[in-house]
């Protein structure tokens, strides 16, 4: 990356930083179980909701207790479950439609970072009717409430529920955009560990490493607060007590309930003080290929912290004693690579691969092109990459 460029990623985040106490951040309101959700929607007199969720959760049931308290309590819904991984730009008009042909006042999404993205992006779309969701991409284009929205994670991941990001596919070029604004974070998050009890060891294993990567690559920024350093520190040392628990046990209830908050605090962590060039890399892989999104962050959170050298060495070092992944006798070196070894020792452990042979040469450059776009400057990296350093990124996962 040119000096010049350098000199303007630093100095936009820099006046970012400096903006992030006067900007409407705001945490939802945390209900424990779905069962709360029909007194809350009646508090705020909404009839009907449209049920945002995927052909998965429905198969598996995760629904039932929502629709059966929703029924108890004489309020109407419309169930969507056409959500798919990576959701379109075509996906959200098609939730939209349903939603205003069906008159429904609320949302509540049901599932992953997917299901969360589509309903978040279908609520941007209903605030702002005259605006395509692809114009709304960025940074605070948005700008008016959405309907109420009610976050239902049934994986400990992406830690959507608290976030002001709705990543969207162009169904055209296969490119991945977020769409960021305050009026996204849901009003009401509902963490209810009874829905992520018997999650398949795959996705557990790709969502727990989805949330650990949230958590690290916002506290080793250059944006953190002290509440967004003590959240990511809660969620790593949840992940490296729980996340093998989850993953040998399924059905163990501490474990997931425990797992279900490290999401939570990461997402807090990374709200205020963004990710880094994992998600950057990763959402172009995503996008191109259609690879789960918390699969190639797994991939990637490594080797991107080994890219960082020195620069990031301080942070993780301190991050790693904070957890129990070292003790104080390690120095700042030592400690910062015993927190990266640990990272690949539980890659392996949970049987996630070391690279992708889906990615191919030639697509190098235009994922490149992508990467840059959506990292520099609003990510507040340890260290700036350019095209040719993100390029060789991808050359180190290619199998």
């Amino acid at each position: 990356m040119n000096i010049f460029k350098k000199l303007y990623c630093r100095t936009f985040q820099f006046f970012f930083k400096i903006a992030i106490p006067l900007l409407p951040y705001r945490r939802p309101q945390i209900l424990g179980s779905v069962e709360d959700c029909p007194d809350v929607l009646n508090d705020l007199g909404v009839k009907k909701v449209l049920i945002v969720t995927d052909p998965g959760v429905m198969k598996c049931g995760l629904t039932a207790t929502l629709t059966e308290a929703l029924d108890n309590n004489g309020i109407q819904f419309t169930v969507y479950d056409k959500t798919m991984p990576n959701p379109t730009v075509d996906a959200v008009e098609s939730a939209r439609e349903t939603y205003i042909a069906e008159k429904c006042a609320g949302l509540i999404a049901v599932g992953g970072g997917s299901t969360m993205d589509l309903a978040k992006a279908c609520g941007a779309r209903i605030a702002r009717p005259k605006k395509s969701i692809k114009d709304m991409a960025g940074i605070l284009h948005v700008r008016k409430k959405i309907p109420p929205l009610f976050a239902i994670p049934t994986t400990a991941g992406t830690g959507s529920e608290t976030t002001i990001a709705s990543v969207i596919t162009d169904g055209q070029t296969h490119r991945k955009f977020a769409v960021n604004d305050f009026p996204l974070i849901p009003h009401y998050a509902v963490l209810d560990h009874k829905l992520t009890l018997g999650l398949p060891k795959n996705i557990t294993a790709y969502t727990g490493m989805d949330a650990l990567t949230h958590a690290v690559e916002a506290y080793i920024g250059r944006s953190t607060t002290k509440e967004t350093r003590s959240n990511a520190e809660e969620a790593v040392k949840l992940i490296h007590e729980n996340l093998k628990i989850c993953y040998d046990q399924p059905h163990n209830v501490k474990a997931r309930r425990n797992m279900l908050f490290a999401a939570h605090y990461a997402g807090i962590a990374f709200t205020k003080s963004y990710v880094g060039y994992v998600h950057a890399i990763a959402h172009s892989l995503s996008g191109r290929y259609g690879l789960p999104h918390g699969l190639t962050c797994s991939v990637l959170l490594p080797v991107v912290l080994e890219s960082y050298g020195k620069a990031a060495h301080k942070k993780l070092a301190r991050l790693a004693k904070a957890c129990g992944i070292a003790d104080g006798s390690d120095g700042k070196t030592a400690a910062a690579e015993k927190f990266i070894k640990w990272v690949y020792s539980m890659n392996e452990y949970m049987d996630i691969p070391k690279g992708f042979a889906e990615i191919k040469e030639d697509d190098l450059q235009k994922m490149s092109v992508y990467a840059d776009k959506e990292g520099n400057p609003l990510y507040p990296v340890p260290k700036l990459y350019g095209r040719k350093q993100l390029e060789y990124i991808y050359r180190k996962i290619m199998l």
